[in-house]
């Protein structure tokens, strides 16, 4: 028995998922999620509008500072409790009481944020994928064919999931060099190829409201959004854990090394894009719907922009593939515990791939029920990014709050914060608080049918579903993470796994 195998035994779990994940497949899985391509580019048009360039070029340092914070804070407690769970699982081990009740929460906001983040996710893949079909074969980009492309996106994203864990690590991989070797493609293809370049002072600092409402500093606030929708999802290397070597190492290291070099990387190409505007109201208004699309076109010409939009496709579609990879395994972790309506079916494990098949599809079709009101209303995509930030992010700072609660009583693992631990949280707990509320709030006014932020109903249905569950019934039997039995039954099931 390996030392990962023991310490997930004493967390009172089989090793039933196959551990054959590197460290650095760890780190591929949650760099691939936050991917800069992904998240800076499908809502680089939102932030146009909602402050312009000195909003996203500053806002993006700031807020990637406060959200290492809060990767520094989940790293630490990784390394105690190395589980798929993660954070759920944290909560319940952290609570000094009410344990069952703080896991069932967290758990619940970690599907929410999980579900929506993949959402997010392929419905942008879809929109630069309908972009490059309307440029090359007239697919025109209308929200019934963007819909029907992100289904399809979902379905292969499932589809190359269940076939097993080693082809997804090795794809992540791949998309870790596709992203830093794409993005400096993009960005010195940006900065060299172009006739013209916007001034120092206009991408430093050219302030930019189209939002109608009349406060600068509230649409500067709404404009963090496009940095912190894309700096998330570093969760998944916690949800990896129990299928990576040197777990209680590897995991935080994942954690905190995504957010760094996506800090870096995801600064330098906003600033990149930003210098090569040509016309500010023609990428706004491109035929397309996705302004960096224009950004490249007309920096580049057609053939330019064409391959530099694959580039970031390519981005995407690695990223999807990823969020559906960590979705799945928090479900199936939270449904190994029996939170889950249909349990038993979602925590199935493929005889043939040691993988959760069953969960990948209910991760998928979750994602693609909340991208369909787009066919209703066109802000509905703003909508699931803030409902992914508001979702995650709660989830993720439960733990280090209680863990903050616990102060010297915590059992801290090999990777740890040492005399930092504190401050830290408390930056951690303080910054959530604040982006939870903001980006609850109304973005864009005047506030009508077609640009309310569902956001707050989304969340309020999430929570009201899983609170009417827990006070009728869940409270009366669900006890926490379970432990699936002895040493023996532990062996037990493993051997039954490996067909021995």
């Amino acid at each position: 028995m390996t030392e990962d195998e023991a310490r997930l035994h004493e967390l009172g779990y089989a090793q039933e998922l196959e551990r054959s994940m590197s460290p650095f497949s760890n780190f591929a899985v949650s760099f691939t999620i936050i991917c800069i391509l992904s998240g800076c580019m499908t809502l680089y048009g939102f932030g146009m509008n909602t402050g312009g360039p000195a909003v996203m070029v500053w806002g993006w340092p700031i807020v990637g500072l406060l959200t290492l914070t809060v990767g520094l804070g989940m790293a630490e407690v990784c390394s105690s409790y190395p589980t798929a769970g993660g954070l759920y699982y944290w909560a319940a081990k952290l609570a000094k009481s009410n344990g069952p009740a703080w896991a069932w929460f967290t758990g619940w906001f970690n599907f929410l944020g999980q579900v929506a983040v993949t959402a997010g996710i392929d419905f942008g893949l879809a929109q630069f994928l309908n972009a490059f079909l309307d440029l090359q074969f007239g697919f025109t980009a209308t929200p019934g064919h963007t819909v029907l492309l992100f289904g399809i996106t979902l379905l292969v994203h499932a589809l190359l999931n269940v076939r097993g864990v080693k082809l997804v690590a090795l794809l992540n991989n791949i998309s870790v060099w596709w992203q830093v070797i794409g993005v400096a493609v993009v960005v010195l293809a940006l900065v060299f190829l172009p006739d013209h370049h916007q001034s120092a002072g206009f991408v430093f600092g050219h302030f930019v409201n189209n939002t109608g409402w009349g406060s600068g500093l509230y649409v500067s606030l709404l404009g963090l959004l496009l940095a912190q929708y894309t700096l998330t999802g570093f969760d998944a290397s916690a949800h990896m854990t129990e299928e990576t070597h040197d777990a209680a190492r590897s995991g935080p290291r994942g954690i905190v090394n995504s957010i760094l070099v996506s800090l870096v990387a995801g600064w330098v190409l906003l600033i990149g894009v930003t210098f090569a505007i040509q016309s500010y109201d023609g990428a706004l208004g491109s035929s397309t719907g996705v302004p960096p699309v224009q950004i490249f076109l007309d920096a580049l010409g057609d053939t330019g922009g064409k391959l530099l939009l694959l580039i970031v496709i390519g981005a995407q579609f690695f990223c999807g593939m990823s969020s559906v990879t960590a979705n799945s395994r928090m479900i199936y972790a939270f449904s190994r515990d029996g939170a889950l309506p249909g349990s038993k079916i979602w925590h199935r494990i493929s005889d043939r791939t040691r993988t959760p098949s069953n969960a990948v599809w209910l991760a998928s079709g979750g994602a693609f029920l909340l991208g369909l009101p787009y066919l209703i209303n066109p802000t509905a995509y703003a909508a699931v990014t803030s409902i992914a930030v508001i979702g995650l992010f709660i989830a993720y700072v439960i733990p280090i709050y209680l863990r903050l609660r616990q102060g010297d009583d915590f059992a801290a693992g090999p990777w740890n914060l040492g005399r930092w631990s504190k401050p830290i949280a408390v930056i951690a707990v303080g910054w959530v608080a604040c982006v939870t509320i903001l980006f609850m709030l109304p973005q864009a006014s005047p506030v009508t049918a077609k640009t309310f932020n569902y956001a707050p109903v989304a969340v309020a249905v999430v929570v009201g579903f899983a609170g009417a569950w827990w006070l009728l019934s869940a409270r009366k039997w669900f006890s926490g993470p379970k432990v699936q039995g002895s040493a023996a039954e532990l062996a037990s099931i493993e051997r039954e796994l490996m067909g021995n």
